[in-house]
């Protein structure tokens, strides 16, 4: 029996809330009973901020992912944004200069990666894995290990900023997914990511400029990376060279918690969203109970093989019920 499109949509729609919202629940409602002070507006609020810049590299993880691709540079590039963004601070640079060489850093490095996977026809893994080694080098040569400090209050009062009392982080990752959304359903580019990862080579054999779009995908998360750093120098007023570094398994896990296949084309940044928020809740909570970070890897990387299953025979009752 055909299935409708209303029904399909029904299906898109509540794809990421059976991994996500009983999980989620579970961490609230343990997190209320077990952790001081989770559930304190000072906590709370605290939450809104960790997520922040997470939700900003999961936004165009998601469209990296769905074409059928990934990015394990995306930590590495953000710390190198953060170190350039620093050093050009601690050199007596202003805000708006400073954030320019981020962004170019983060953008030579997008469009590196793009061109590597869609010129090249190489491996999404290979290719960032290279590049994250790259990165990383590269801020350890500028920083000599070191941090960078002496940037002056601005960065700092910039990220302490509310706005009709929104945190001026919150406003940037908000307007990160706004960009992202717009561009995914209301734009020629969103829609050659749904192809991309659809159907590349039938895009390729109609003369599409196939290539170019997916390059920009690339490009579009290096950008990202370079305004993220902006958040990630403030609330340290400082820069590391691998501070960063792992942020994008957490990006991963959000995307793949949200529901979005490595196949087809098919994601949702609702579901990236509930991601982030899913991870945000379960690393807040295991600091509040003294969890060491590697145990919080752990038990992230147990959540996205549960989710996997689950997902896994979904798909095999809906293959057996069609």
């Amino acid at each position: 029996m055909p299935v409708s499109a209303s029904s399909r949509s029904v299906e898109r729609l509540a794809r990421p809330l059976p991994a996500i919202l009983p999980i989620g629940l579970l961490l609230v409602a343990g997190a209320f009973f077990a952790v001081n002070g989770f559930a304190s507006a000072r906590n709370l609020a605290n939450l809104g901020l960790q997520a922040s810049i997470l939700l900003m590299l999961a936004m165009p993880m998601t469209l990296i992912i769905m074409s059928e691709g990934l990015d394990l540079s995306a930590g590495a590039v953000l710390s190198l944004c953060s170190v350039v963004m620093a050093e050009s601070l601690a050199g007596g640079h202003g805000i708006a200069s400073a954030l320019a060489a981020s962004i170019a850093v983060g953008l030579a490095f997008g469009v590196a990666n793009g061109a590597m996977v869609s010129l090249l026809a190489l491996p999404p893994f290979v290719v960032t894995l290279g590049t994250l080694g790259i990165a990383e080098g590269a801020s350890l040569v500028l920083t000599e290990g070191n941090a960078v400090s002496g940037l002056g209050s601005g960065i700092a009062t910039l990220y302490a900023l509310d706005v009709f009392g929104v945190p001026f982080p919150l406003l940037v990752a908000l307007a990160t997914w706004l960009a992202t959304y717009l561009l995914l359903h209301y734009t020629r580019f969103g829609t050659y990511v749904f192809a991309i990862g659809g159907n590349r080579d039938a895009l390729v054999l109609a003369g599409a400029p196939a290539w170019a779009y997916h390059i920009a995908i690339y490009a579009f998360g290096g950008l990202v990376s370079g305004v993220a750093a902006l958040l990630l120098t403030g609330r340290m007023n400082a820069a590391h060279p691998t501070v960063a570094i792992g942020m994008e398994f957490d990006a991963i896990a959000a995307v793949v918690l949200g529901g979005t296949s490595f196949e087809r084309g098919d994601g949702r940044l609702l579901g990236t969203v509930l991601g982030v928020a899913t991870i945000t809740v379960l690393r807040n909570a295991l600091d509040l109970l003294g969890v060491e970070s590697s145990l919080q890897v752990v038990s992230i990387g147990a959540l996205i093989l549960l989710v996997i299953v689950i997902d896994s025979l979904r798909k095999s009752r809906r293959v057996q019920t069609a």
